[in-house]
C-alpha cells in the first residue's frame, strides 16, 4: 500500500482546522494523513485526535523553526490564523507570512490558505460610513488574512486561497445565538437589515478542503468561497422558531448599536456585519452554494445543522 500523504493542518485542536482534520481522518481509505499541528500536545482535544489517527506535532504560529520543521515531508499545509486570540491584525500578517516562508522552505506542494476579504477594497480608510479601526482598518480581522494572501504569492507557494463565511456553531460558543429579552421575547440581533449572509457548518469547512486537496492541482492559484446557505436575519429566526419550538423574532439592529454593545472585538463585528449588508451582492456572489456543494455533495443546510445541533443552543 503507497504511504500516505501528509497534510499539516494548523489549528487542528480548533473550529476550522479541527474540521479538515476529521474530514481527513474519517476517510479511512483516502490517500492522506493529519499532522495535527497544536502548541499543547497534552491537551484532551490534541489527545482526542491522537486516538483517532492524527500524528499530534508541537508547533507555533510565532515560531518560524518549530513551523519549517513540522512542515518537513507534507504534502499539504491548511493554514490559518486566530485574530480571536490576540486582536492584532499586525500579528495575524505576520504569521501569515510565517506560514508561508515555511511551507516555501519545506517544499509544501499545495497550501490552502484560510482567507477572508480585504474590505478596504470597498470602503476605503477615507471613507466614514464605517469607522476605521486601529489606525488603517475597517475590519480588522477580515483586512488581515485579506492582506496577507500576498505573501503565499511572493513566496511562490502553490496556494488555494479558501474564503469562509460565518459558521453556524457560533450561534453556540460565540455569543450570538437567541437571547431572552427582558419581555420574555426571544430574539436574534443583527445588523444585516433585509440582506442575505452566507454561512455553513464547521464540518462542512473541512469537507470542502479536504475535497480540493483530493483534487490535485486543480484549485492552486484559485480563490474559492465557500456556503452552505445564503439567508437573512429574518431566516435565521424562522429555522430557529421550528427547531426550537419556541416564537423567536429578528431584531434588525443598526451597526451602531453592535458597535455599542462593548464586548472585546464589538466594533469589527459590527463593521463587518456592515460590510456584509452593504455589499450583499458581491460577498453572496463570491461563495457560490453550487460550487461548495460540489466540492461536499452532503452540505447540509440551516435547518438540517440546527436539527442536529438545537440541545446545544443556549438560550441566555
Amino acid at each position: 500500500m503507497a504511504e500516505k500523504k501528509i497534510i499539516a493542518v494548523i489549528g487542528a485542536t480548533g473550529a476550522q482546522g479541527g474540521g479538515v482534520a476529521r474530514a481527513i481522518l474519517n476517510d479511512k481509505s483516502g490517500e492522506f494523513s493529519v499532522r495535527a499541528l497544536t502548541r499543547n500536545v497534552n491537551s484532551d482535544k490534541a489527545k482526542a485526535l491522537t486516538d483517532i489517527g492524527a500524528e499530534v506535532v508541537k508547533a507555533d504560529l510565532d515560531d518560524y523553526e518549530s513551523l519549517k520543521k513540522a512542515f518537513e515531508g507534507a504534502y499539504g499545509v491548511f493554514g490559518i490564523t486566530n485574530f480571536w486570540e490576540h486582536f492584532s491584525p499586525e500579528k495575524e500578517t505576520e504569521q501569515a507570512k510565517t506560514i508561508a516562508k515555511a511551507a516555501k522552505a519545506a517544499n509544501v506542494k499545495h497550501v490552502i490558505w484560510s482567507s477572508l476579504d480585504d474590505t478596504r477594497k470597498w470602503i476605503p480608510l477615507s471613507d466614514n460610513r464605517m469607522p476605521t479601526l486601529q489606525g488603517k482598518y475597517k475590519v480588522p480581522h477580515f483586512d488581515a488574512k485579506g492582506e496577507s494572501n500576498k505573501f503565499f504569492s511572493e513566496y511562490a507557494v502553490p496556494t488555494t486561497i479558501f474564503n469562509t463565511v460565518f459558521y453556524w456553531e457560533n450561534f453556540i460558543y460565540f455569543g450570538q445565538g437567541p437571547k431572552n429579552g427582558a419581555d420574555g421575547k426571544i430574539s436574534i440581533s443583527l445588523p444585516l437589515a433585509d440582506k442575505k449572509m452566507p454561512s455553513i457548518a464547521v464540518e462542512d469547512i473541512g469537507k470542502c478542503a479536504y475535497a480540493i486537496f483530493k483534487a490535485g492541482d486543480k484549485y492552486i492559484g484559485k480563490t474559492v468561497g465557500i456556503a452552505g446557505e445564503h439567508l437573512t436575519g429574518k431566516q435565521f429566526a424562522e429555522a430557529f422558531s421550528k427547531a426550537l419550538g419556541k416564537e423567536v423574532t429578528y431584531n434588525a439592529i443598526s451597526a451602531d448599536t453592535y458597535r455599542s454593545f462593548g464586548f472585546p472585538g464589538a466594533d469589527d463585528m459590527g463593521n463587518m456585519y456592515q460590510f456584509k449588508a452593504e455589499f450583499e451582492k458581491d460577498y453572496c456572489q463570491s461563495r457560490s452554494i453550487e460550487l461548495t456543494r460540489t466540492l461536499n455533495p452532503s452540505l447540509k443546510n440551516f435547518s438540517t445543522w440546527l436539527e442536529h445541533n438545537k440541545s446545544k443552543i443556549p438560550l441566555e
